[in-house]
C-alpha cells in the first residue's frame, strides 16, 4: 500500500511517544493485577513475612576463587514460625560437568541489614550430590540427589537417583525414609 501524497489525512493516528508510554503503563497494571489477584499455588502456603534473599549468602562450599552460585531457590514457611525461610541448592560454577550441590535452608537475618542465616545443611557438597527438583510444599521440601555407585562413573552422569523429603520436627528437619537409591 502507497502513501498518499501531501499532508497526511489523520495526523492524530500516528503514534507518539506519549502512545507507547501510555500502553506500556495499561499493560504493567494489568500484569500486576493478574500476580496480585490471580490464582495462586494451591500447595503452596504464603509467609507471612519475606523470604531471605538467597544470593545475600556466603556458603561453605569451597570453589576456589569463584563463589558458590545458586542454582534453585524455594521459599515458605517451613518450621511453622510464621516467617518464611528459604531453601537453596548451591554449587561451584562449573564449565563443563556437574559439580557436586549442598541444599541449604536460611532464615532472616538476626540483626537488620545483616545477611540471612544458614540455619541447616541438608545436603553437604562433601557428599558428591547433585540436587535437582527442590520445591517447597506446606510445610515439606523434596528433592531428587543424584549419586555415582562407583569413582569410575562420570561425573557428568549420574547413575543413582533417589527421591528425598526433609519435614520440620522436634525442632530440626528429619529425613523422610524413601525407597532405596535406584539407578538413573
Amino acid at each position: 500500500m502507497q502513501s498518499p501524497a501531501g499532508p497526511e489525512p489523520h495526523p492524530h493516528t500516528r503514534p507518539r511517544p506519549v502512545h507507547w508510554l501510555a500502553t506500556a503503563a495499561a499493560l504493567a497494571g494489568v500484569i500486576t493485577g493478574v500476580v496480585l489477584l490471580g490464582p495462586g499455588d494451591a500447595t503452596a502456603t504464603a509467609p507471612a513475612t519475606a523470604a531471605p534473599d538467597a544470593r545475600a549468602v556466603r556458603y561453605p562450599v569451597h570453589c576456589g576463587l569463584a563463589r558458590a552460585e545458586v542454582v534453585r531457590a524455594v521459599a515458605g514457611d517451613l518450621d511453622g514460625d510464621g516467617r518464611a525461610e528459604t531453601a537453596a541448592v548451591v554449587r561451584c560454577p562449573a564449565g563443563a560437568g556437574t559439580p557436586p550441590s549442598g541444599v541449604y535452608v536460611l532464615a532472616p537475618p538476626a540483626a537488620p541489614g545483616a545477611a540471612p542465616r544458614i540455619v541447616a545443611t541438608l545436603v553437604d557438597p562433601g557428599q558428591k550430590m547433585n540436587v535437582t527438583g527442590l520445591t517447597v510444599t506446606e510445610r515439606t521440601l523434596s528433592a531428587t540427589l543424584l549419586g555415582y555407585s562407583a569413582a569410575a562413573v562420570p561425573r557428568c552422569c549420574p547413575d543413582l537417583r533417589r527421591a528425598v523429603k526433609w519435614h520440620w520436627r522436634e525442632g530440626k528437619f528429619a529425613l523422610t525414609p524413601l525407597p532405596v537409591a535406584t539407578r538413573a
